[in-house]
Parts: C-alpha cells; structure tokens; sequence
C-alpha cells in the first residue's frame, strides 16, 4: 500500500461530480452506483471541499493545513467508517482500541463496520469541531453496516448536533435498511466516457496497448482497470478467454484464482445472454466470444448463472484449488454446448471441489 499523499489529483469525472454536489445543500447524501466509478474517491473528494479552508468552485485548494490534514490521515474534524480491513488497506487510523486488540492477535480486522466504531462516530459528533469548518462522517461502503449498526447511526444521522455532514458511499444501496436511506439526498455516480477514461488510464500509466480491452473487461470502470493492469492482467489473455473455456482448457487458467474465474465466467455468462436476446456484450469483443454462442439457450445460460451465483457466495471456503479450476472449467465447457432454447441440461457445479 503506497503512503497517502498530498493533493492527489481526482479524475475529471470526480472533479465534474465534486462541483456538482458543492453547490447543492444537505447534510446526508448517499453516493450510490456500481462499483468501480470512484465511490471513495468522490466521498473524499466532497468531504475535502465541505471542510477546506480555502474551498473554490471546483472544491478542496488542495493545500492547505485541512487538506493536508486529510491526505495524511489525520484530520481532527473527519471521521471514517469502513470495515477495519479497508482502513487499514487505506492507510486510515484505527482507534487505540481496535488497534490493540489486533495488535494483541485478539481478533482479526473486522470485514464490517463495527458498531463500536459508529458509537465513537455518534460521540465524536457532539463535539465541538477543531478547525471551525464543521465535521464529516464518511461511511463506505455503507452496505457493509448491518442492522445493528445502522440503527445505531439512524438518530444522529436524521438530526445531526451542530454542523456535522455525512458522506453514505455504497455499491449496493438496495442492501441499505430504507430507514437509512430515507434519511439521505441520493446522487448516483456517473459513468465516465471512454475518451476520458482513456486518458485517465495513460496518466495512471496503463499502457494504450492495454486500456481498452481491460475496459471493456472492467465493464467500463477505470478504477477496476488501474487494479486488473497492477495485478499484471492482459487485455489479449482476457480477449482468449471465452474460447478457451468453450474448449474446456483448466491449463488456460491454470494461475488464476477461483474469485477471479468465477468472475470472469459471471462477465461471460452475461455476455451469452445478451446475444441470446439481440443485445451487444457489454464485457468481450462479439469476435471474440464462441462461434456456439448463438446456439446457446437462455434456459441453460440461466441454470449455470444461477450455479455461478451460489459458487461465488462460497468461493472463499478452502476448496481444492486444481479441483475447484476443472469444475468451473467444466461446467463452462457444458454450458457453452448447450443443444439450445429448449436445453434442460444443468451445468455441473464446484461443490465436486470438496
């Protein structure tokens, strides 16, 4: 994890956003859409502009003592609630009573927002704010607040004390309790366009060679893209891919995860489904899905994303790792045989990789 830095520059369609919500009142928005379009960067993004000290038109200055505050972490009018796992991947601070009890390997970080962290969230909005611009709540990805959690946020976000705002980030608003989401202005991010993420994309030093076949892989999510070209990922490995798993070859992803097959098979699943009912593939090149596709059957492409779903809820467990590849392999290979419209078959599914 690379150490944050000061006055990092946002993507335009960040920036574009930033200036958007600005402008507008409220003490609660709930930034909503799919993952991958700067959910956290935008939530930042507004909290940096609502406490900066010289804020202008396209937000936070950038430099000064509140804006370095933030890119350092350590700003007194700011709180984060993110699952333990992603603040520390973020470099954001836990509490001392947290850290300690991690330190002590008396638990390990927490994959949830803790309701002791929204408790300490709930104090520290009675207090009096440092810096004279107010405080910020952010919370992201707020789908990861349970029940608990939540309701324990509900009072102190419908009437926050003094001049506190919150910031709500979620990839999957509709696992937010309506309570929660009641209580926000809602704005949904936008999706870049491909020339300007493209450019984005070069300036984050992904190769133009590289840029749009990992765009299309991402669904058209930059931010999923930066990720895919530091894993080492391949736009032409990622264009052979669907023949492959026609083909049946285990030894194609042979070095892949099983998170990452399974994902990779979900974007490929859809993507047969939309030929099946006339629409474009929105993850491959149509050259380069199978020549069998047009004969596969949305009853059959069902059953196996339907096996694909339950796979990835479980795909964590530790299974056998060579037998979870050739039943996932295997189940694409039946999938993309299916006889067509008609076709009952059921893909087989990697519960053999026990």
């Amino acid at each position: 994890m690379s150490e944050p830095s000061e006055a990092v520059p946002v993507a335009p369609w960040i920036a574009a956003q930033t200036r958007t919500l600005i402008r507008q009142r409220g003490h609660a928005w709930l930034l909503q859409g799919p993952s991958g379009l700067g959910h956290y960067a935008l939530a930042l993004s507004l909290a940096g502009a609502w406490l900066c000290e010289a804020p202008g038109v396209d937000g936070a200055c950038g430099h000064c003592p509140s804006c370095h505050s933030i890119a350092v972490r350590t700003h007194a009018d700011l709180r984060v609630l993110m699952p333990e796992t992603h603040l520390l991947e973020l470099g954001w601070p836990l509490g001392e009573k947290a850290q300690q009890e991690i330190d002590d390997k008396a638990r390990k970080p927490s994959r949830e927002i803790r309701v002791d962290a929204v408790r300490e969230a709930v104090e520290f909005c009675q207090r009096t704010n440092a810096r004279n611009r107010g405080k910020v709540v952010l919370v992201f990805p707020a789908e990861d607040m349970n029940r608990i959690t939540a309701n324990a946020l509900l009072k102190t976000l419908e009437e926050p004390p003094g001049d506190t705002r919150f910031i709500l980030a979620s990839q999957a608003a509709h696992r937010l309790l309506p309570t929660v989401r009641s209580r926000c202005m809602v704005h949904t991010l936008v999706w870049p366009d491909a020339q300007e993420s493209a450019a984005w994309l070069a300036a984050h030093g992904v190769p133009a060679s590289q840029a749009a076949g990992l765009l299309r892989a991402s669904g058209g999510r930059p931010d999923v893209v930066v990720q895919m070209a530091q894993a080492g990922q391949d736009a032409a490995v990622w264009a052979r891919f669907p023949r492959a798993m026609a083909a049946g070859d285990a030894l194609f992803v042979k070095d892949w995860s099983a998170a990452q097959l399974v994902d990779a098979l979900q974007k490929l699943c859809h993507d047969l489904c939309a030929l099946a009912v006339g629409a474009p593939p929105r993850f491959f090149a149509p050259g380069d899905l199978p020549t069998t596709a047009p004969a596969v059957g949305l009853r059959g492409l069902g059953a196996w994303e339907r096996e694909l779903r339950q796979t990835r809820q479980v795909v964590d467990h530790p299974w056998n790792a060579g037998l979870m590849t050739e039943a996932l392999v295997g189940a694409a290979k039946m999938a993309l045989r299916a006889a067509g419209p008609g076709s009952a078959q059921r893909a087989p599914g990697a519960r053999s990789a026990r």
